[in-house]
């Protein structure tokens, strides 16, 4: 007999208390063991929409809603009595007339409206919106998985109705008329063959899955909310699987699967080249630790193929690498470095330029392009940098920075970028590669000396190195060029635009921040038209409070409401923008009866633990519900920065980044947003409201 568990079953199983939780896997565990087994409390239902679901009781309360025939058996949900049994009445398990695709669709009711005339004055109605999906034939909405009873109400869907109705419909269904809604042409399936099995379909198998035995039943139903992370969209499966002949780039914003795209390719490369090393990386040690965890919840089954896959920061990469190959690297602490720059300041007379001027020109552009003389530094094009230089000034900076690299080189330490430009000689000087593919998440934040390090890493092989990011989550990095380091991905670069991980209602407001499109250095243009939520929410709260105690008490009150909900500590999230808050997101937690876990180098998905970071340590990372706290004026964007700036084009950098962090802060959540701020708050908010 197949057993199989649906995602309505694993979304209502994570909507129960713990000890409820643990009763119902334990039920389900032994139900996959033995299925006729006389403790099992098989239970027909009265008014079935489907003949074949049942309920199996699992405690006083809790109902286990079953599909169950001869030859298979489904988890379709799980809840509250009254609530299991209102669900199962209003669906049915069909395969679809067009697709063939297995689906569970809400019986569509048929009510009879009785008008009562009325006289009275009214004003004139507003004219009728016109309906989105009028001018679709049939034959094309029934090809996206639209159920048949459903055509009606699709046919007069508007705008203010289309959302409501798409938590209705399958998912592909529901996806495919957003993005029609949204100026978008939506992808079809390949017909499947005559009597294929509906649970084969594409679009049927991100829905039910089987469980072969017990340790893939155990997966699941330990990760049921979480389960999303390493989803994988039968649309993405192309990206994964395609030979590019040469760098390629998956982009897309918050929640649209780039890690996802970015975990499936590192281990369909570790299957197809079965003697080959894939390095899976990111920009922090951070960010390396979650993808660690999620390529653990996907390949938990096959521990050889997670042991080919290596995942590391790019910085630990280079690290090791540079170990290994030439000689372990001495580098050289920012503490050091600063000191270093200024006695070179000093040593260079009167000049206008400031401490962190010359820091940024080092870390930007001499030591990031390993500018060795006067003439690179004369001529390099220093993009990203908005303050102009003369060939006078360059001369005196260029004395300053080459008294830096004569001190570093008495020493004998290294900046990182020394250390990723002496394994890329390295590297390209060598034939063997330690790793014969790359895959890079969080790529707009890779800096020169990275990318430099990484595409001698790749070396000839065409599809060597995979890249996955947004440019408007880029908050570490300034612009540059790509191309000049030899990763052109021109005609090798796909923008998601379903998202996966965010409400429609956070992702909309979250969009404000940032423009419609954005385009790198290179002319590649990133455009956020056209991209849909695939599920609703409730809108976000955003919240100015009188002080810092106010804003405390708030935060304490609204996660408590959502805790009561349902919710659990490790399914929440709390940034704030700088260090120097945090002590504002404790407070609050703390109010609320819970015990804060501050993340601050390792990524952890302990339970029992409210998450509270900074927003640069939030790149990466998902919640059920966050909070942004401490959004006040001359916080974000940090008048730290804006202090420092050299002249009032370099501002417009300032501005862009803290907008990015924002963004990146709140589209960590997937269903609950609130962000708050104490009087007078940041000048972002207003744009958050719209």
């Amino acid at each position: 007999m197949e057993f199989r568990i649906a995602d309505t079953f694993t979304d209502s199983l994570a909507k129960l208390a713990d000890q409820e939780q643990k009763a119902v896997k334990t039920t389900a565990f032994d139900l996959q063991v033995n299925p006729t087994s006389p403790g099992m409390r098989f239970h027909k239902l009265d008014k079935p929409r489907d003949k074949n679901f049942w309920s199996i009781r699992v405690n006083n309360d809790i109902r286990l809603i079953v599909h169950k025939t001869d030859t298979s058996l489904l988890l379709c949900y799980v809840g509250h009595h009254n609530d299991a049994y209102r669900w199962a009445e209003r669906r049915k398990l069909q395969t679809h007339p067009k697709t063939g695709a297995a689906q569970l669709v809400e019986v569509r009711e048929t009510i009879q409206e009785v008008v009562v005339p009325r006289y009275i004055d009214v004003e004139q109605p507003a004219p009728p919106k016109p309906a989105l999906f009028a001018a679709v034939d049939d034959d094309t909405l029934l090809s996206y998985g639209v159920p048949p009873e459903w055509m009606d109400d699709v046919r007069q869907a508007d705008e203010d109705t289309v959302l409501e109705l798409t938590d209705r419909l399958p998912a592909e269904a529901a996806e495919a008329l957003l993005e029609l809604a949204t100026g978008g042409t939506p992808g079809v399936p390949e017909p499947v063959i005559a009597d294929t099995d509906p649970f084969e379909h594409p679009d049927a198998q991100r829905r039910f899955r089987v469980m072969a035995n017990i340790e893939e039943l155990q997966r699941a139903l330990d990760y049921p909310w979480e389960k999303w992370t390493v989803f994988l969209h039968p649309a993405q499966q192309d990206l994964v699987e395609r030979q590019y002949g040469g760098p390629a780039r998956v982009s897309g914003s918050a929640g649209t699967g780039k890690t996802v795209v970015a975990l499936h390719r590192a281990v369909f490369l570790a299957k197809t080249y079965s003697d080959a090393r894939v390095l899976l990386t990111t920009f922090s040690d951070t960010l390396a630790d979650a993808l660690r965890w999620k390529l653990r919840m996907l390949v938990g089954n096959e521990p050889r193929l997670f042991e080919r896959i290596e995942i590391h920061s790019v910085e630990d990469v280079g690290r090791r690498l540079h170990a290994s190959c030439i000689k372990e690297p001495r580098l050289v602490d920012d503490t050091t470095l600063h000191e270093m720059l200024r006695e070179a300041s000093r040593d260079a007379g009167e000049h206008r330029f400031s401490d962190h001027f010359l820091w940024t020109e080092w870390n930007e552009v001499v030591d990031a392009w390993q500018l060795d003389g006067w003439e690179a530094y004369r001529d390099v094009a220093r993009l990203g940098r908005k303050t102009r230089l003369g060939e006078k000034q360059r001369q005196l900076l260029w004395g300053i920075f080459e008294q830096v690299r004569r001190a570093l080189a008495e020493k004998g330490l290294l900046t990182t970028a020394m250390m990723f430009a002496g394994i890329a000689d390295h590297l390209k000087a060598k034939k063997a590669r330690p790793y014969q593919f790359a895959v890079v998440d969080e790529a707009q934040d890779v800096g020169v000396p990275q990318l430099r390090f990484l595409a001698a890493l790749a070396g000839s092989n065409p599809d060597g190195l995979f890249l996955a990011g947004d440019l408007g989550q880029r908050i570490f990095q300034p612009p540059f060029s790509w191309r000049s380091l030899g990763v052109d991905v021109r005609g090798r670069s796909h923008t998601l635009r379903v998202n996966y991980r965010t409400s429609h209602q956070i992702r909309q407001q979250a969009d404000r921040l940032l423009p419609p499109e954005l385009a790198d250095v290179d002319g590649n243009t990133e455009s956020r038209r056209g991209t849909v939520s695939v599920f609703n929410g409730p809108d976000p709260v955003i919240n100015v409070c009188r002080d810092e105690r106010d804003e405390a008490t708030t935060v304490a009150a609204w996660v408590s409401q959502h805790r009561a909900e349902g919710l659990q500590p490790h399914e929440v999230g709390v940034f704030v923008r700088s260090a120097s808050q945090l002590s504002r997101a404790r407070a609050a937690i703390e109010a609320a009866g819970l015990e804060p876990l501050e993340l601050s180098e390792h990524f952890d998905s302990q339970s029992g633990h409210v998450s509270i970071c900074t927003m640069h340590l939030a790149k990466g990372l998902e919640f059920r519900a966050v909070v942004v706290m401490a959004c006040d004026d001359e916080v974000i964007p940090l008048q730290e920065r804006i202090e420092v700036v050299a002249d009032d084009a370099d501002l417009e950098e300032v501005y862009n980044t803290e907008r990015h962090l924002l963004y990146v802060a709140c589209t960590r959540a997937r269903d609950h947003l609130l962000v708050t701020g104490v009087e007078p708050a940041s000048e972002f908010l207003d744009d958050l409201c719209g």
